[in-house]
């Protein structure tokens, strides 16, 4: 049996069990960036020009091998290949990696696979090939129906694509994702709507509806498009919560919607606090060992990627997380949960009593943001509706 290494003692706690682990796959590669998109990827540009893909896979596998220390012994219960479009990668590049984890990692026998697919006719002819290698779970960006909404946001997919892609995934996976934005271009709420009842007719199980927001070093901050304003997108958020709810969808997260027994195992890890390595491009780790957290970020583009991997540098910047770190990025992550947490749980994670985060809950808790009982902390529809308000006073301690 492999021993985790122990590091020096730190400035946080001890933690009493380390939490369960996920992979995360970044492929930075799009066909077209998005004009809203502040995501790691990159166009494949030039005529004909394809991504290093060969290259790209070979020193994902080694910067894994490269990592194998870190996790020594722990389970892996879900992976999950993000991006940029990882549909992008043929069937037998997704295939490779796979069986490549299978040979490096003890994966638990239900692990979660999920891959992250865009609706173009060239990526769905691949759905098939990407269920045979061992994606369990397919994740399709649809962002809308509305062909007028499309356009404005700069998707390379039509509204047709969208559902043909939707009847493929549905053909092979079991488990599948649409991801959904609200709050669009001149977007009306009964144009939102058409957008909710259209997802909820596929019958799939898991949607994600996402706020519009502008953010930096984007297109549409440069160029900023006509959204709907605060009252107007709050109006559109709450009818769109109202109809998946009324639907049977449950709202557990900011931004997530599922069925009874369908949701995102992987993102239910990072909302909890788990540990998840993080291999490709610009992706980032949390890694806990018995008496120490550590942050990791590898090289964002992937020329330099591919060079450091090489170099066995990829890491380019690592940090350990003290004891207002841990209040702060558990809180960040655990008060997206419209269910909270259990005080229980956040000792579990962060190794540190629950007290260590007693002035912003009393704070937070003062101003109607979350609800305490002694076995649940859970964010009221008030602090769910300000999640910035609320997690900024963690953020406040953290400084």
């Amino acid at each position: 049996m492999a021993v985790i290494a122990v590091a020096p003692p730190s400035a946080g706690g001890r933690l009493a069990a380390l939490p369960p682990l996920s992979l995360y796959v970044h492929i930075p590669w799009c066909v077209r960036k998005c004009p809203y998109c502040d995501f790691n990827s990159h166009e494949v540009r030039g005529e004909g020009a394809t991504a290093p893909e060969a290259d790209y896979v070979a020193a994902l596998i080694d910067d894994l091998d490269q990592s194998l220390p870190q996790i020594w012994g722990r389970r892996v219960y879900s992976i999950f290949f993000g991006g940029g479009t990882p549909s992008l990668f043929s069937g037998a590049s997704i295939d490779a990696l796979l069986s490549a984890f299978r040979a490096r990692l003890s994966l638990a026998a239900d692990c979660e696979v999920t891959l992250e697919a865009n609706p173009g006719t060239v990526e769905a002819d691949r759905f098939r090939d990407f269920r045979a290698a061992g994606v369990n779970r397919l994740s399709l960006g649809i962002q809308s129906f509305n062909p007028r909404h499309l356009k404005a946001l700069g998707r390379i997919h039509d509204d047709t694509e969208a559902r043909r892609a939707i009847e493929v995934a549905q053909k092979n996976f079991d488990r599948v994702n649409l991801d959904l934005m609200y709050s669009l271009p001149q977007q009306t709420v009964d144009e939102a709507l058409a957008d909710v009842n259209e997802a909820l007719s596929t019958g799939v199980t898991h949607l994600s509806f996402y706020h519009l927001t502008i953010e930096p070093n984007t297109l549409f901050h440069r160029h900023p498009p006509a959204i709907p304003d605060a009252d107007a997108a709050a109006g559109i958020s709450d009818a769109v919560e109202s109809a998946l709810v009324g639907a049977g969808h449950g709202h557990y997260e900011t931004s997530a919607f599922a069925r009874p027994g369908s949701r995102c195992r992987h993102n239910v890890n990072y909302w909890q606090f788990g540990d998840y390595l993080g291999i490709g491009a610009g992706a980032h780790s949390k890694i806990s060992f018995p008496d120490r957290i550590l942050r990791q970020t590898r090289a964002r583009t992937p020329a330099e990627y591919l060079q450091r991997v090489a170099s066995r540098t990829a890491v380019v910047e690592e940090r350990e997380l003290g004891r207002a770190d841990r209040v702060f990025e558990f809180m960040m992550n655990a008060l997206r949960l419209n269910d909270g947490f259990a005080p229980s749980l956040f000792a579990e994670r962060t190794g540190l009593s629950i007290g260590a985060a007693e002035r912003g809950l009393a704070e937070a808790e003062a101003r109607g943001l979350i609800a305490r009982s002694h076995d649940r902390i859970v964010p009221t529809v008030h602090g769910r509706h300000f999640l910035n308000d609320l997690l900024q006073i963690f953020l406040e301690d953290d400084s």
